[in-house]
């Protein structure tokens, strides 16, 4: 393949991804992980878990994923293209859209689209950690620890910083 076939799928790739990420960039990680590991083979599932913890783990927006997914694709070229691709569209939309919301801030319609929006990128978001989880855990351990990560969140009132220090520690004894 050629540099600039890449280059040119990674823009439409993500330029599309852009109009339908609501509620972020995390809100399109199994399409990333479609797209990127199963349709293209350009990375393995693991790189793809890796990237996606160093993107999280690195101060800045969760955007920061398609450029790291864009260079180890094609380099400085494809991290540049990825990233302009991901925010340009969107940001357009939501530039356009916030002149037309503003003007119907007291709208009937705008507060059940509002309500509607929230499940959705709930479930998105759900959708991820689903890929991830598969992505990242290789054995009933990782899955087990997974869980109970997710158990813990959902009914207590434990700080997720706590867990994701004790699933660090679990990898460091050579538990997961």
């Amino acid at each position: 393949m050629k540099p600039g076939d890449a280059l040119l799928a990674l823009a439409l790739q993500f330029a599309m991804l852009s109009l339908i990420a609501v509620g972020g960039a995390n809100t399109v990680v199994p399409e990333m992980h479609r797209f990127f590991v199963e349709s293209r083979g350009w990375i393995s599932d693991s790189e793809f878990a890796d990237l996606f913890a160093i993107a999280q783990a690195a101060p800045g927006p969760n955007v920061l994923i398609v450029g790291l997914l864009g260079w180890k694709v094609a380099g400085l070229a494809g991290a540049t293209v990825s990233t302009l691709a991901m925010c340009g569209p969107s940001g357009l939309l939501t530039y356009a859209v916030g002149q037309v919301w503003h003007r119907f801030r007291g709208a009937p319609w705008r507060a059940a689209v509002q309500a509607g929006l929230a499940p959705l990128t709930v479930g998105l978001i759900l959708a991820s950690g689903y890929i991830l989880a598969g992505a990242a855990d290789h054995g009933w351990a990782g899955y087990a620890v997974t869980a109970a990560t997710v158990a813990l969140v959902m009914t207590t009132k434990l700080h997720p910083l706590w867990l994701l220090g004790a699933a660090g520690l679990l990898g460091c004894v050579g538990l997961v």
